[in-house]
């Protein structure tokens, strides 16, 4: 890593479909302060996974830091790419936020102000932070920065995609609502982690190594990027009028309080269901109704990525 922020090589990874397609405009707007910088090299992402392959791409070339301009979702296969190569070749991640969720950057205390975030991409220090890792029954891996959700967490997931006309908290609230009418089961699952067994039907576990997803829902309002631990939160199965009761529990952070709802923290975990699974991972879909994804190994990899913050 060099030691002058500008003799960096730097590479930025944009989304132009984020922020319903004003991707490009947003990153011409950033243009100024790059260049103010040295410059960067520009790649925009043409498919699904295109972001994951010009980071690792990024990686093995030898670039310093690799700047994710778009949402979680960007910022999500960026660091699958990264992941490819070693510790010693991992190139630093900055992110500049232009997606509809955006809880990397708030878990991290990253500017929401893509002009705010540019400049800290060229000019702030880097710190580690944790990543989780999952591996399915099949060994499919795969890395995640914030969280992992199974059950109603993953069908909302699902349920957001074919809302269109709204964007950020507003979407995924009418995702949770759509959710709630048409998704209400509560798989069997048998889990051990490093600390418990637990056998329980559930509604949703989510784990979490940021405590807001969604946009605004602060599920592990614990759980922090750096500290080595991952938290989840368990709901057991409870009725549609109780579930539309804990929205806004969920948003401020205070649904422990219902004894259907378990928090707690794992650094390891093994899960076993008794039916197929969705599975979200930081809102890209890991497994959906058309797979058979019923066991889950995750673990916490601390200190596994430096990001400029």
């Amino acid at each position: 890593m060099k030691a002058n922020n500008s003799d960096r090589r730097v590479k930025l990874i944009f989304n132009p479909h984020a922020d319903n397609g004003r991707g490009w405009r947003v990153a011409a707007s950033l243009q100024a302060t790059i260049e103010r910088f040295g410059g960067a090299e520009w790649t925009g992402t043409e498919y699904p996974t295109h972001a994951s392959e010009l980071a690792g791409q990024a990686a093995r070339e030898g670039f310093d830091l690799v700047v994710a301009v778009g949402g979680d979702g960007t910022v999500h296969e960026v660091i699958n790419g990264l992941m490819q190569v070693t510790a010693a070749e991992r190139p630093m991640l900055a992110a500049v936020p232009i997606g509809s969720g955006n809880d990397f950057c708030y878990n991290v205390g990253l500017p929401t102000d893509p002009d705010q975030a540019i400049l800290l991409a060229f000019s702030g220090a880097p710190k580690a932070v944790d990543l989780g890792m999952v591996r399915d029954g099949a060994g499919r891996i795969e890395y995640w920065d914030n969280s992992l959700g199974i059950g109603f967490d993953a069908a909302t997931v699902i349920n957001s995609r074919t809302i269109t006309r709204l964007q950020g908290l507003a979407m995924y609230l009418v995702a949770v609502i759509r959710t709630i009418l048409k998704d209400h089961v509560a798989p069997r699952m048998r889990i051990t982690t490093d600390t418990e067994n637990i056998d329980r039907e559930l509604l949703m576990l989510t784990m979490c190594n940021g405590g807001r997803e969604g946009g605004g829902f602060m599920l592990a309002p614990d759980a922090r990027p750096d500290d080595g631990i991952l938290n989840y939160v368990m709901v057991e199965y409870v009725s549609r009028p109780m579930m539309f009761r804990m929205i806004p529990e969920f948003m401020r952070g205070t649904h422990a309080r219902f004894k259907e709802v378990h928090l707690g923290s794992f650094r390891q975990l093994k899960l076993v269901a008794d039916r197929p699974l969705l599975i979200h991972t930081d809102g890209e879909v890991f497994a959906n109704a058309t797979t058979n994804v019923q066991e889950l190994t995750v673990e916490i990899l601390p200190k596994a990525l430096k990001v400029i913050a």
